[in-house]
């Protein structure tokens, strides 16, 4: 190739060079300046919600009025309590409309001591709220508000008996004081045991993976046709917030506990009067049933015969194996059936002792008012 032309053929292949890597210097201000939206878009049409999402929608806005923040008042100080939630509050949880004469149902553990707590609204109004009662035995309490205007309608009440797992959950509440916060999940299990800061268990617990935390306690758990079908209590959590293990309280226990509580303040604890022991020192003593440690002064099990372990001999003395023909395998099993016991009541309890079993007719009391 000749000098001229191979000089040529280099300088042009030079020129291509620096007209690339000045494209690729200048493309980001050109793109700015020819390309950027420099005025407001224009907004694409979405097309309809899902199924799904239309009746979340739906059940939020029928509900969520009726879900309110219940704040308890500092306990030390003046009997006045502050019209507004802040530094004074020693305690928050959540609580739902029961009924047109404003009645609220939440947590025992959120009511605690307090004689008068403050509700506010989920349209920002404060009214101030009696304790009407509680029910430790269940972690359930009613208050009710002073004043009844503008009040909304009380929560549908559904019923616990035919839950499915799988089937959707959604918690109203107020997580962290969070006012109407709606979480969504499923219903993860049934038929777990609780215990309550009264040293019961609650039977039949529901749990659930939508999320709860600290001030959900004693909102409403619901199905998906807004109806109530438990009251969030507990999460388990190493760190105190959602790991997506919930449980509440199934509805059928709060619709026969919160009607007490509104006509007499308190809920009969059906018993027979005994002290049992733990499961734990069953399971290690190879007994199967409840171990009458001892029975209370005077109580119907004491009427009935029934006795209690030997502490000089060091013998045991009756095991509850059955109650009305049910097998019972720990204590929750026999306080399920004298729970549901109409008072005054009779059980037939089957018991052992020395190897020997018999039947025992004993009578069911309100052990917390005979104590």
């Amino acid at each position: 190739m000749e000098p001229d032309v191979q000089n040529r053929v280099v300088r042009a292949i030079l020129v291509a060079v620096a007209i690339v890597l000045v494209a690729l210097v200048a493309l980001p201000y050109l793109r700015q300046t020819f390309l950027a939206a420099s005025t407001p878009r224009p907004v694409q049409p979405r097309g309809d919600l899902a199924e799904f999402e239309r009746t979340t929608i739906e059940l939020f806005d029928r509900v969520s009025p009726s879900v309110v923040q219940v704040v308890v008042p500092r306990r030390s100080g003046a009997t006045a309590m502050s019209e507004q939630p802040g530094p004074g509050a020693v305690g928050a949880g959540t609580g739902f409309l029961w009924d047109e004469a404003g009645n609220t149902v939440t947590n025992a553990h959120v009511v605690g001591e307090a004689g008068r707590v403050l509700v506010r609204t989920a349209a920002h109004k404060n009214v101030a709220a009696d304790v009407v009662g509680l029910a430790p035995n269940y972690d359930l309490a009613v208050v009710r508000v002073t004043s009844l205007a503008g009040l909304p309608p009380p929560v549908a009440v559904g019923t616990s008996a035919d839950l499915k797992v799988g089937q959707a959950a959604f918690a109203i509440g107020n997580p962290f004081g969070l006012d109407q916060t709606l979480t969504t999940g499923v219903i993860s299990a049934l038929k777990r045991r609780m215990p309550t800061a009264a040293g019961r268990e609650i039977a039949d617990v529901i749990q659930t993976d939508a999320a709860i935390n600290p001030g959900n306690s004693g909102g409403p758990l619901l199905d998906s046709a807004g109806r109530l079908v438990g009251v969030t209590t507990a999460i388990l959590s190493p760190s105190g917030t959602s790991a997506g293990i919930g449980f509440a309280i199934p509805v059928d226990i709060v619709n026969r506990v919160v009607p007490e509580l509104i006509r007499t303040g308190r809920v009969p604890t059906p018993g027979i009067g005994i002290v049992a022991a733990s499961e734990a020192v069953a399971t290690r003593i190879g007994v199967d049933g409840v171990v009458i440690v001892r029975t209370q002064p005077g109580s119907p099990a004491e009427r009935a015969g029934l006795r209690g372990i030997d502490p000089n001999a060091g013998t045991l003395g009756d095991v509850i194996v059955a109650v009305d023909g049910q097998p019972v395998q720990r204590l929750s099993d026999l306080t399920d059936v004298l729970e549901r016991t109409k008072l005054p009541g009779k059980v037939q309890l089957s018991v052992e002792r020395n190897g020997t079993q018999r039947t025992v007719s004993v009578d069911v009391v309100d052990v917390a008012r005979s104590s």
